[in-house]
């Protein structure tokens, strides 16, 4: 992870931004009022949809139960997407 201030940021943003990007690496950008992070975009989604996993409880259910599975050499069964983020799919009638 790469902290700078906001002055030095604001000097090279665009350099700040394509090392954010080959680094694949967090920058910090610090200003007297807090600090923000730069990150690339599919990093964000990656962590996004890790974080819409473990959100989901029969998701993260699944994801424990194919892990201890895996390490004990078992065969996992695999679920579709729709299966998988079952809870978080709406329940509303169309």
């Amino acid at each position: 992870m790469h902290t700078v201030s906001i002055n030095d940021a604001m000097k090279d943003l665009p350099g700040l931004i394509n090392r954010t990007i080959q680094d694949i690496d967090e920058t910090i950008i610090v200003s007297d009022h807090g600090s923000v992070v730069v990150i690339d975009q599919e990093e964000w989604e990656s962590i996004q949809e890790t974080l819409l996993l473990l959100k989901d409880k029969k998701s993260l259910k699944a994801l424990l139960e194919s892990h201890k599975k895996r390490d004990e050499n078992q065969e996992i069964d695999a679920k579709t997407v729709a299966e998988a983020l079952y809870d978080l799919q709406d329940k509303h009638p169309a």
